[in-house]
């Protein structure tokens, strides 16, 4: 696979220009056609163990946990999608060989329903055999590991906000790849140097401003997960 080479995650696709829906599969084909490196999306399991591709755990007014995708079904996108299922959503990612898939298995209302889901999440990658597109991320430590145990081999990556941050050691003891943290995290401290030392990546997220984008872009981050990535694809270029 030749994947994209720059730092740009598109935040739950690209879908702000041009007023997309986020998490669908539109705003998924404009990450692909902007040449990404990557398309981030959610994903929450639905009552009747469906797994659909959404950011929050509410779908145009119903609980996603609480509701069967068949009644998910009812309410669509402004673009007139349906809420896609991760199914759909990888298979729709693979189609293109540049676009990584960064796949966030969102934390469910208990730490066990976390699990369940990453399971389900897991099983289905590699059901579709979507591993080389995927890389894996959450807020839930337990779930990344838990997706280690399952595919020892799986790009992972711990995401943190603000006080939640693990130690880069930890992270390597655990062989999770990647500091997936809130950008103001790295605005203290020797976090870069450290990680380049350790052999882990570092994605900053949600940038949106120019300015935080040209100290993250200075500071040599591996990744940038922005709203805007065609104002960061302009920063690059000028860098």
């Amino acid at each position: 696979m030749k994947w994209n080479k720059n730092s740009v995650i598109a935040h739950r696709g690209a879908w702000k220009k041009n007023g997309l829906p986020e998490n669908s599969i539109a705003s998924l084909k404009e990450a692909v056609r902007l040449k990404c490196y990557g398309s981030e999306f959610d994903v929450h399991l639905t009552k009747d163990s469906v797994i659909v591709v959404n950011h929050d755990p509410v779908f145009k007014g119903m609980t996603i946990a609480n509701s069967t995708y068949a009644e998910l079904q009812q309410q669509l996108h402004s673009n007139g999608e349906q809420i896609p299922m991760l199914e759909s959503y990888l298979k729709e990612g693979m189609k293109q060989k540049g676009t990584k898939l960064i796949l966030e298995i969102k934390m469910a209302a208990t730490p066990e329903a976390t699990i369940v889901l990453t399971d389900a999440v897991v099983k289905m990658v590699k059901a579709v055999k979507a591993d080389e597109w995927v890389e894996y991320i959450s807020f839930s430590y337990p779930a990344v590991q838990r997706v280690l145990q399952l595919d020892p081999a799986a790009n992972t990556a711990f995401l943190a906000y603000i006080k939640g941050d693990v130690p880069l050691e930890k992270l390597k003891e655990d062989h999770i790849g990647q500091a997936d943290y809130f950008y103001t995290i790295f605005q203290q401290g020797n976090w870069f140097q450290k990680a380049h030392e350790l052999g882990i990546t570092i994605n900053a997220w949600t940038v949106n401003d120019e300015k935080d984008m040209k100290r993250l872009i200075d500071q040599k981050a591996d990744f940038i997960t922005t709203n805007e990535p065609e104002l960061l694809f302009d920063l690059l270029k000028k860098n």
